[in-house]
């Protein structure tokens, strides 16, 4: 199978190439090589062919296509940016790019996609009622709450704290900024496409992955490139809220294990249009856990909570993966202390020798 990754010299995306290499798969790369992510050439596999462009970008998409047989789509301008000031930037990296190449996809009869998607177009995650165990779809959390230190979000009927559960593919959708709108327009787009060209496409949910060569010192970055950037320059990392924040944060080998079955399952006939799957670990934890973790294993500072927050930030989200499992035969293999404790040490992009 001929494979063409956007995106493909990115952080997930050069370990979705690896993989995929060792499968014994053709691999191309469509990246932009934008100087802000990568701050010095990317180090690609001899056999990647590589080809410098943007995905918006007609002409770049139509050549990186010739041949292919497969699509999984990384470019994507990722996090939750800084303020809403990112919007244009967001909508024309994910959606405008995304619509770019699914139109190409149909002109050279490609029909065959993966999309990487994101927790985030869940919003808040899944909760349910303390008293009652009835499920329980919360709003936004209120500023006076969260200034006096009341940070979980409350049942709008009875003011009460909710418990958190797992989300499922089929929660609704309540993206809560410009990120979150981009990854279910993109979701949205696949969709389209597929119904009406024909295609397939799978798009999977990521939800907190971290590993070796995470962006450093960005504000785009997720938490867990945060905390280690801070540890990096001898500093303590700083939790904000009270640090006990629920997500499912996977190894980035575990990601290009889920993209891999996800072309598999493609190649051999999935059998319909469009399906969604979650990709997170299969134990819950929360932000402080991450942070004590990386400061332990590094010798470092211990974290420092700091009661502050952001708006738009999301208490919990923590995922089941069992539908992926099931039907595409996923399993991950990397535990939460051992992913650390390689994380703690591992090189940032930008700090490779």
């Amino acid at each position: 199978m001929r494979v063409l990754v956007t995106g493909g010299a990115g952080f997930i995306g050069t370990a979705v190439v690896e993989a995929a290499l060792s499968k014994g798969w053709e691999v191309r790369v469509l990246d932009s090589l934008d100087p802000q992510v990568h701050p010095r050439p990317p180090r690609l596999d001899s056999r990647v062919e590589l080809i410098v462009g943007n995905t918006a970008d007609p002409a770049a998409v139509r050549g990186a296509l010739d041949g292919i047989d497969a699509v999984c789509h990384h470019s994507a301008k990722v996090g939750l940016g800084v303020n809403f000031a990112d919007a244009p930037d967001y909508v024309w990296n994910n959606d405008f790019a995304t619509a770019v190449l699914l139109a190409a996809m149909e002109q050279a009869g490609i029909g065959k996609l993966v999309l990487a998607s994101s927790m985030v177009v869940y919003g808040e995650g899944a909760y349910r009622d303390p008293g009652t165990g009835k499920p329980v779809h919360p709003g936004p959390r209120r500023v006076a709450d969260l200034e006096a230190g009341m940070f979980d979000p409350r049942n709008p009927d009875t003011a009460e704290p909710l418990v958190p559960a797992l989300v499922t593919e089929s929660s609704a959708l309540d993206p809560r900024n410009v990120y979150a709108a981009s990854k279910v327009s993109q979701e949205n787009l696949a969709s389209a496409w597929a119904r009406a060209t024909g295609g397939e496409a799978i798009a999977l949910r990521y939800h907190n992955v971290y590993g070796p060569l995470m962006p450093k010192n960005t504000p785009y970055a997720g938490v867990a490139s945060i905390f280690r950037s801070a540890i990096a320059r001898g500093e303590a990392p700083l939790v904000y809220e009270d640090g006990n924040q629920r997500r499912s944060f996977i190894h980035v080998t575990d990601v290009a294990s889920a993209n891999i079955c996800a072309l598999a399952a493609l190649h051999s006939g999935y059998g319909r249009s469009f399906g969604a799957y979650n990709v997170g670990a299969d134990a819950p934890q929360t932000i402080g856990d991450v942070a004590r973790a990386l400061s332990t294993f590094s010798a470092a500072p211990a974290p420092v909570v700091t009661g502050k927050f952001r708006l738009g930030d999301v208490r919990h989200i923590t995922a089941s993966s069992e539908l992926l499992k099931e039907e595409l035969h996923w399993c991950p293999l990397v535990g939460f202390d051992e992913g650390m404790r390689e994380f703690a040490l591992a090189p940032l992009r930008g700090d490779e020798e």
